[in-house]
C-alpha cells in the first residue's frame, strides 16, 4: 500500500517539478529590466550610448535658479530644497539609460529577477556599493528606505508604498517586494526609489529633520557648503564607490557643480550674459532667435546648442480647474479653448517659431490618431460610450483661428456654447440666468516660463473681454503659489507635464479621480474621469507594446476632448546656451533628448 501510495505520487511530483523549473527558467537574475522586451545593453555594456566613457574629468559647473530654499532634505514633506538635489546626490538600486522608452541597468544593486507577471520583484546588492561616508549599503538600509519614505516621506513616494504588500530580506545582500495589484511598472519603479542611510536617523525624525539634517547618500555628489537662499555647492567625491560601473563611465564628470539663487529670471538671464553661471535652457524660439547675440555669443564665448528629442510632447498650456462652476461645464471650456487666439498669439511671441500641442502624447508613437478611434482603441473606448466626451470617438482637434488679432468666427462659436450654456451678454458682461457675471482667476507664479505665460494671458484677457468674460491675472511667488495650487485655489492655472515614452503610474497622479481631491494633487483640472481611470488601468496590465500603445492613444483621446487644458507650444527640440568649455557627445544624444540626465550627467569641461 506504501509503494502505492508513493507511485501516486509521482506524477504530482514530476508536475510540481516541471512548474517550479519553469518558474526557475522565467525568473533569473539580470543586470537589467525593461518595460517590454529585453533591455538594449548586454550584460558586458562600457558605458550608456549618449556617455562619452573617456570624458575627461575636471572643472566647475555653475547652474542658476530663481527664487530660494529652505531645506536641503529633497524627501521631506516639509521645505523647498534645491530640486537637482535628488538627481546630483542621491542613488538608486537601478540606474535609467535615457535611449531607451524605459529600461534600468543595475545601479546599487548588482542583478534584477522578477517573475513573468511582475508580481514581485528582487535586487541583490553590490559588494562595493558605499554610502559618501565609507559606509556600506546594507539590505537593512534598503528595507528601511522604502518604508521611510512611503510613510512619512515626500508624497511622490507614498503611491508605491501602498502597492508593496511585503518587503523582506532573502538573503545577505538580497531583498524581495511582492506586490498586491496587477501592475507590471512596479517592478521597474521600485527600483528607482532612492537609498538612504537608516543609522543617520536612529533616535531622529525623519520627518521633522532640521536643515542641517542633509540625508546621506551614495551618489558621486555631495553637499560641501551653502549660503541660505544665496547657493548651494556640491563637490564630486573622489572616493565614490562607483566610478567604474558601466552604467556610470562618463558621467558625472565635474569636480564640483554650484547651484546659484537668483530674485527673478531676468536677474538670472543677466548673469549669464556676464558668463557668472555656465548656461540656460531657453524656452521661447523667439528669443533664442533674436535676443542671444549679445558679445559673448558674437566673440564665440558662449555657444547655443539645440538638442533634439523624440519623447511625447507632454502638455503645457493653461489648466481649467473643474472643481469649480462654470469650468465644470465642458461647453464652458470649450468656448475658453475658442477665444484662446494661438495662431495670433504664437506669431506674435515667438515668430511662429514653436509648433502648438496637439495632444498630450503628440509627437509621438504613443498619440491619438486623427478621424474616428478605431481596432483596439475603439475597444477600449467602446464601454464608456454614454460617458465620453464629444469628439471622443469620433475625433477631435483643437479650434484653430485665422491668425488675426479680431479672431472673429471662433468668438462667434464662443458666444454660441456659453448660450447653450446658460449664459448670455447684459450691458457688456456676460452672466448667467441669476445674474451673476462670470469671472475668471489665473493664478501664475514667479519663474521662466511664467514670464512667457503672463504675456499670453494679457493678450488672452482681452480676446475674453470681448466675450464679455473678466480674467483676473494674479502673478504671485513660488512660496504662496506652492500653498494656492496645492488648495486648488484657482480658476486657471499653468501646467507643464512631461511625458515619457513608457507613462505609467505617474498618469494615475496626474488625472486620475483617486487624486482629484487630495490636497497636493498634481491633478490640477480636478478631472474624474472613468474612462482615464480604466485606460490607465490597461495601461499598467498591458503585457505587450502593441496593448500599450492602443491604452495610451484611447486615454489621449479621453484627456484631449474632456478640454481640461488649453495647450500652448511644444518643445520639441531642447535650447541650450553655455559656455564654450562645456561639450557633450554630439553624435550621439538620447532620443529623451536634453534634461537632467544630459546636462550636467553626461557634459564635461573641455
Amino acid at each position: 500500500m506504501r509503494s502505492e501510495f508513493f507511485r501516486s505520487l509521482r506524477p504530482a511530483a514530476l508536475i510540481l517539478t516541471i512548474i517550479l523549473s519553469t518558474a526557475a527558467a522565467q525568473a533569473q537574475p539580470a543586470h537589467g529590466i525593461a518595460m517590454y522586451g529585453d533591455p538594449a545593453l548586454p550584460p558586458d555594456f562600457v558605458s550608456l550610448p549618449y556617455a562619452n566613457p573617456d570624458a575627461p574629468k575636471g572643472g566647475q559647473l555653475i547652474t542658476g535658479n530663481v527664487g530660494g530654499f529652505d531645506s536641503l532634505n529633497p524627501f521631506a514633506r516639509k521645505g523647498t530644497p534645491p530640486w537637482q538635489l535628488r538627481f546630483l546626490a542621491y542613488e538608486s538600486l537601478m540606474g535609467r539609460s535615457y535611449d531607451e522608452p524605459f529600461t534600468l541597468y543595475g545601479l546599487l544593486a548588482e542583478s534584477v529577477e522578477t517573475s513573468d507577471s511582475r508580481d514581485w520583484v528582487e535586487f541583490t546588492l553590490r559588494e562595493g556599493a558605499r554610502f559618501s561616508d565609507g559606509s556600506p549599503v546594507t539590505v537593512e538600509d534598503v528595507i528601511w528606505s522604502y518604508e521611510t519614505l512611503g510613510t512619512v516621506g515626500n508624497l511622490r513616494y507614498a503611491g508605491l508604498w501602498q502597492k508593496i504588500e511585503s518587503i523582506t530580506a532573502t538573503g545577505p545582500r538580497s531583498v524581495r517586494m511582492v506586490f498586491n495589484v496587477e501592475d507590471r511598472e512596479l517592478a521597474l519603479i521600485a527600483g528607482l526609489r532612492p537609498i538612504l542611510k537608516k543609522a543617520q536617523w536612529d533616535g531622529r525624525d525623519f520627518a521633522d529633520a532640521g536643515f542641517g539634517e542633509i540625508p546621506i547618500g551614495t551618489a558621486p555628489y555631495t553637499v560641501d557648503s551653502f549660503e541660505i537662499d544665496r547657493n548651494v555647492v556640491l563637490k564630486r567625491n573622489p572616493e565614490y564607490w562607483g566610478k567604474d560601473l558601466a552604467l556610470r563611465r562618463g558621467t558625472n564628470n565635474f569636480d564640483e557643480i554650484r547651484i546659484e539663487f537668483y530674485g527673478d529670471d531676468t536677474v538670472m538671464k543677466e548673469a549669464f550674459k556676464a558668463q557668472a553661471i555656465s548656461f540656460v535652457r531657453e524656452f521661447n524660439a523667439e528669443r533664442w532667435e533674436v535676443q542671444y547675440d549679445f558679445p559673448a555669443v558674437q566673440r564665440g564665448d558662449i555657444v547655443k546648442s539645440e538638442i533634439p528629442h523624440h519623447k511625447p510632447s507632454g502638455i503645457t498650456g493653461f489648466v481649467l480647474n473643474t472643481r469649480r462652476a462654470p469650468l465644470d461645464d465642458w461647453r464652458v471650456r470649450e468656448a475658453l479653448m475658442y477665444a484662446f487666439n494661438f495662431e495670433y498669439i504664437n506669431d506674435t511671441l515667438t515668430g511662429r517659431r514653436q509648433p502648438r500641442i496637439s495632444s498630450y502624447f503628440s509627437n509621438s508613437e504613443l498619440a491619438m490618431q486623427d478621424g474616428p478611434a478605431t481596432g483596439r482603441v475603439l475597444e477600449l473606448l467602446i464601454p464608456f460610450r454614454g460617458d465620453l466626451m464629444p469628439g471622443t470617438i469620433e475625433g477631435y482637434t483643437l479650434p484653430q483661428s485665422d491668425g488675426t488679432k479680431r479672431n472673429r468666427a471662433n468668438l462667434r462659436k464662443a458666444i454660441k456654447l456659453l448660450e447653450q450654456a446658460g449664459w448670455s451678454v447684459q450691458d457688456g458682461v456676460l452672466k448667467n440666468a441669476n445674474g451673476q457675471p462670470l469671472e475668471l482667476n489665473v493664478l501664475l507664479k514667479q519663474d521662466a516660463l511664467i514670464q512667457q505665460a503672463t504675456a499670453i494671458m494679457d493678450i488672452y484677457a482681452g480676446a475674453l473681454s470681448r466675450l464679455g468674460i473678466g480674467l483676473n491675472i494674479q502673478q504671485i511667488d513660488k512660496a504662496q503659489y506652492s500653498e494656492r495650487e496645492a488648495a486648488f485655489d484657482y480658476d486657471i492655472t499653468f501646467i507643464r507635464r512631461s511625458l515619457s515614452l513608457s507613462p505609467g503610474n505617474e498618469q494615475a497622479l496626474y488625472w486620475g479621480s483617486e487624486a482629484a481631491d487630495q490636497p497636493g494633487s498634481r491633478n490640477l483640472m480636478g478631472m474624474k474621469n472613468p474612462a482615464a481611470d480604466a485606460m490607465i488601468r490597461a495601461m499598467l496590465t498591458s503585457k505587450t507594446r502593441e496593448d500599450f500603445i492602443a491604452a495610451t492613444r484611447a486615454l489621449d483621446r479621453v484627456l484631449t476632448a474632456g478640454r481640461y487644458v488649453i495647450p500652448i507650444h511644444q518643445y520639441s527640440v531642447g535650447r541650450v546656451a553655455h559656455l564654450k568649455q562645456l561639450t557633450y557627445a554630439k553624435d550621439r544624444l538620447p532620443i529623451y533628448g536634453d534634461g537632467i540626465h544630459f546636462l550636467p550627467e553626461v557634459w564635461w569641461a573641455q
